[in-house]
């Protein structure tokens, strides 16, 4: 199973690339290329400094032992049983129970959990909840996720040339007209439906690798069923949509319609059931 995602990520990133080209394509030399300095600024900066910006935008505290003997005591076994270091670990001020890692590397991880979280789950729980953070560490991706993220980003910049150049371009060929600025909103729209697919599945590789580091995969199943009836009356109040895919369980209520499409989690229910089914 975890070899069937990593293969599923790789098409969808090469779908990702393939969409980048087609669109870019329509476009000289000297548009790509400012597009791709543009954006790749952006998520340089994001991928070096977006584990300190996250920690910020949700208030995130760095969890004395003392304070959280259990959290620690658990993170410490977690991070012995994936052979990864010690990261840094924080708790974020909030009964919505959630939890999420970050960092650029092994070496510069996070690891942050809510108050909420700690009150719902017992400890075997919130052991499976804190190994499938270090999956996420483990698989590195938070570079795969900056990656799909850069190449999201140039084509929605480039689609913008399209708007604009529809808009303000001269030409008086309505089709024409027509043609870029379908082009505008569809294109980018398809890049982000690719982007948030490459995000559901890191997210069940990430519950494969973590069920598989404490060689159980009930109590992460029994975890992601009690933070999601949870989160349906206590969402979370700090942060936005954008981050949502950096939780194990999105910590926003989404009722509108595009919830279907634009998702970056997979359905619990499912989840649990590959979780109930795995074997060690």
């Amino acid at each position: 199973m975890a070899i069937k995602n990593q293969l599923k990520t790789a098409m969808l990133l090469a779908l990702l690339t393939a969409l980048f080209l087609w669109i870019g394509s329509f476009f000289g030399q000297t548009g790509i290329i400012f597009a791709l300095v543009f954006v790749g600024i952006m998520n340089f900066v994001s991928y070096w400094w977006s584990d300190k910006i996250v920690l910020w935008m949700y208030k995130a505290k760095e969890a004395n032992e003392s304070d959280y003997p259990k959290l620690h005591k658990i993170v410490k076994e977690i991070a012995h049983l994936s052979n990864l270091p010690m990261p840094k670990v924080y708790v974020i001020p909030t009964n919505s129970p959630n939890a999420f890692a970050t960092g650029r590397n092994k070496n510069h991880a996070a690891v942050a959990a809510t108050e909420g979280i700690m009150k719902i789950l017992n400890e075997e729980e919130l052991k499976g909840v804190i190994a499938h953070e270090f999956a996420h560490i483990k698989n590195r991706d938070i570079l795969i996720s900056t990656v799909a993220g850069t190449i999201a980003g140039i084509i929605s910049y480039i689609s913008n040339m399209f708007m604009w150049s529809a808009i303000f371009g001269g030409d008086d060929d309505r089709s024409n007209i027509f043609s870029l600025l379908l082009l505008a909103i569809i294109t980018p729209l398809i890049a982000t439906i690719i982007q948030l697919a490459i995000s559901r599945s890191r997210e069940y590789l990430a519950d494969e690798t973590g069920a598989r580091f404490i060689k159980n995969g009930n109590h992460l199943a029994d975890a992601l069923e009690k933070i999601e009836k949870n989160v349906d009356v206590n969402p979370m109040r700090l942060g936005n949509q954008s981050t949502a895919h950096l939780f194990i369980s999105n910590p926003f209520r989404n009722q509108s319609f595009m919830r279907f499409f634009m998702t970056t989690h997979p359905k619990t229910s499912e989840r649990t059931r590959r979780l109930r089914a795995m074997e060690f």
